[in-house]
Order: structure tokens, then sequence, then C-alpha cells
């Protein structure tokens, strides 16, 4: 059947229900699409950060972590279940709560974050790829990148950094838009190989010198401050930026869980996350540390210790290991792109006007985003606070999070209806007002504000990291007041 045939605008064949024997995913399956979430250069320097900050305080940044991946499981559990059961991606779910036209909007939004963010982490990945190029070129002739074309710089980008940045687009492309089957492949292969990859170059560092190595990573678990009061408000800060790192792709995790085969896979998968942290966060710190040694550098300067892995590996002068662990950060960064970013941006553009794209198209305007915001992220949009809108458009993502899990579980007591979701009828029951459920979107508002609030008002911001829940618990709270009665 031909869906731009369809009388049926709703309709989208890639949005439908999934074909029962197409849930054929399980736990290994979420373990690895976790392992991917988290294995990216920011969560690397991020938890490296937290360590360093806290004076590699275990109990803080361990802990802190843990907290917040608890609540991150019991939240994945909430809003992967509706579309474990339905077999339908976020955007159709949210039909339900937002109404037909709300749902179309409010996706929406959070397709425009994911193909900010996607253009904005090509732009970094196509920078790894131009190191390659550039590692591979010296290898040959020295003497070579010295020629007068290569000096030439265009919005910030010389030759090699063109040929990088268009290879790398189009390569994403066209491997995130085969299918769901070949994504699952990619996330499987990325999430082993990065963990490989983290593994060898953690046996590097600490072969180098084991002794040291060993009493630098025993001082680590030191204990000595364990029960400290004063960890207390570190825990806290801990946990919440923790927390927000995984809290973008939360509100749209049901574009994944729609493959699970039952809720009973769901659970065991979700645990997953816990573990891909604790292992994660274990090999950064690991490397860090180790990598600093392996530098030759004095541990005691923790101010400057290096904790992004690109920053350690341009450090390392050995070619045939920065070109093995570059190979590993692409792997891990390419995936992390697509989970995060590609794959919502592009259920919502299908979710948007669902009788008119498909795969391909729907990658073809993401790409071209995706590349203008790449070109021009370090000339233009780096300098003039584009993260700071991205945040402002993520302040939404609570909101409706929030929204979806009170009108699922209290409102519709966890029933839907998988026809009536996909009628334009303007008498349909998904339809409310003219497309809108207007409590739906009054409750989603105010929320909004307060979310946005940490980010925009100075006095707040202390509270950023909690922006998310703080949404989330405003819109929930005030949808089932003004909808239950």
């Amino acid at each position: 059947m031909n869906q731009n045939k369809s009388k049926n605008t709703l309709i989208n064949w890639e949005l439908v229900a999934v074909n029962p024997n197409d849930k054929n995913w399980n736990w290994k399956d979420l373990f690895y699409f976790w392992g991917c979430n988290i294995q990216s250069v920011i969560a690397f320097s991020l938890i490296a950060s937290l360590y360093l900050v806290y004076e590699l305080n275990v109990f803080v940044v361990l802990f802190g972590s843990l907290i917040a991946s608890i609540f991150v499981y019991f939240f994945a559990n909430f809003i992967g279940k509706p579309s474990q059961k339905y077999g339908l991606p976020f955007p159709v779910i949210l039909r339900s709560s937002l109404g037909i036209k709300g749902a179309k909007y409010f996706a929406l939004l959070r397709g425009l974050v994911g193909t900010f963010m996607f253009g904005i982490q090509t732009y970094f990945l196509s920078r790894l790829f131009s190191y390659l190029i550039r590692i591979s070129i010296f290898s040959i002739d020295s003497t070579f990148l010295d020629n007068d074309i290569f000096l030439v710089f265009i919005l910030g980008l010389n030759l090699i950094d063109w040929i990088a940045f268009i290879f790398t687009i189009t390569l994403q492309i066209f491997l995130f838009s085969k299918s769901h089957q070949f994504n699952r492949n990619i996330i499987k292969l990325s999430a082993i190989t990065t963990y490989l990859g983290m593994l060898i170059f953690f046996l590097v560092v600490l072969l180098y010198d084991v002794k040291i190595s060993l009493a630098a990573f025993t001082d680590i678990f030191s204990v000595s401050n364990l029960f400290d009061k004063s960890n207390i408000a570190p825990l806290v800060a801990v946990a919440g930026t923790i927390f927000a790192y995984f809290s973008v792709i939360i509100v749209n995790y049901g574009d994944f869980t729609r493959y699970i085969k039952n809720e009973d896979q769901l659970k065991k998968g979700n645990l997953s996350l816990i573990l891909n942290l604790l292992i994660f966060s274990f090999f950064a710190v690991f490397i860090v540390i180790g990598a600093d040694i392996f530098l030759n550098k004095n541990l005691e300067l923790m101010e400057r210790i290096l904790t992004n892995p690109t920053d350690i590996v341009g450090k390392i002068d050995n070619t045939q290991l920065t070109v093995i662990v570059l190979f590993f950060i692409i792997f891990a960064s390419a995936s992390t792109n697509l989970i995060a970013n590609y794959i919502p941006a592009q259920n919502a553009l299908l979710n948007f006007i669902p009788n008119k794209l498909n795969l391909r198209s729907s990658s073809i305007i993401i790409g071209f985003f995706g590349f203008v915001i790449g070109i021009f992220w370090l000339p233009l949009l780096s300098q003039i606070g584009i993260l700071a809108f991205i945040d402002t458009l993520g302040s939404f993502l609570g909101p409706i999070f929030g929204i979806m899990v009170i009108d699922y579980y209290l409102i519709k007591k966890t029933k839907l209806d998988n026809n009536e979701i996909f009628s334009s009828n303007t008498n349909g029951l998904y339809f409310y007002s003219n497309g809108w459920h207007l409590k739906a979107i009054y409750s989603l508002f105010l929320g909004f504000i307060f979310s946005a609030s940490t980010i925009w008002n100075q006095s707040l911001m202390s509270f950023y990291s909690y922006s998310w829940i703080i949404g989330a618990f405003i819109s929930s709270l005030t949808y089932y007041l003004i909808a239950s009665k």
C-alpha cells in the first residue's frame, strides 16, 4: 500500500504499530542502546570532570550517578511501556495526550533539538575524520600539508575539513536511513566496539607503568571521608548533572521500546542502564588518570588534567595508538548521534507530514539542516548562544513527559485505541478541540515556564540540572488536577 495515496493524512507506514514479528528486541538490545547513549565524548568528559571537580571522591560521583540512574530507570519504564505495548513511536503516542495537531507541533520540538544537535555533533565528528586524514597524509609526506591550498579557510574550514565534513554527514545519512533493523545492528556493533576500545586504551595506560598506575587507581577508592556531611550537597549536584544528561532521550524512549518483545524484557533492559553507567564511569576515570601518568604529568595538578578523550589522544606520541583510539571514538560518537539526535528528528518529521515523507525524504531534510548547522557552527552559531536556544526548546521535554505519563496511567488507565490514534475524523477520540487537547496544552506551558526559568533567570540557574524534573512535576500535577475532574 502506498502511503501517499492514503486518504488518512495521519498515517505513515513507518509510524504505524510494529508488526508482532518485528517486536524482537530483548534486554540485550537495550543494554547496547544504553551503552551507545552514554558512550560519547560529552559523557566521557562530563564524568571524568566530575571526578576531578570533587577531588576523585568516588562516593560523591559514583553514588550520585547511581541515584540519577535509578531515577532514569523508573522514568524509562514509565514512558517506555505505552510504546512497547502498542508498538507506536513517541510522536504517535503523544497524539493521545496533546491531540492530533498538538502532538504534531510539540513532537517537532524534540525533532528540532535532535536536528540542531545532529548538525553540531556531526561537525565535531568530522573533526575526528579530519584528524585521521591529516595523520594519513603526514605519514606519507610530512611537507604536503604546507601547500597553500590547505591554508585557505572558508567558514573556518580548510579543504581537508570540508572533505571530512561532507564525508561525515553523507556517511551518516546513508547508514542511518536504511531501516530500524540496520540501525539495531549499528547500535550493537558500536556498543561492543567502544567498550573494547576503552578496555584497550585502559590496558595501554595501565601497562605503561603498572606500579604508579595501580597506586593512582587505589587512591581513587579512598573512603576516608565516606560519611562526611559535606558530601551531601555535591551528591545532589552530581545526581542532577547525570540525570540532565539522560533527560533528552527519555521523552522519546518509545521510539525504541516499540520493538521490545514484552514488558519483562523492557524492565530487564532498563536495568542495564545502571550497569552501563558503572562500566563507563570506571573506564572514564581510569583512562583519564592513567593517561595523565602515560603523558608523564603531575597527578597533583588536577585542574590541568585532560578530560576530553580527543585531547588525550592528541597528546599521545604514538601514531598507531592514536589512529586506533580515534576509530573507537568515531564509532561511539556516530552511534550516539543516531539514537539521541537522528532517529528522534526523523520520527518527528514523519509525524509532522505523515502522508508526504518517508525514510529517504526525511533523511534528506535532516541531512540538509544538519549540514547548514554544522558548517555555521564554528564561525557563527557557537558565538550567539545557540545552546541556550536548544536548552529552551528542551525545556518542553520534561513537561511533555509528565503529561504523557499522567495521561496514560491515571487518566486513560493504560488504554489506547490504535485505530483512533490515526483517525483524522473531527469527532475522533484524540481530536479534542480542533486537534488540540487544551487542558494538556495549558499544563504543558505552565511546566515549561518553571523549567525554562532555570535557564533564563540568573537567581534560579543553580536548579538548571533539575529543570527537566521541575517541569515534569508541575505539568503532571496541573494536568492531573484539571483533567481528572
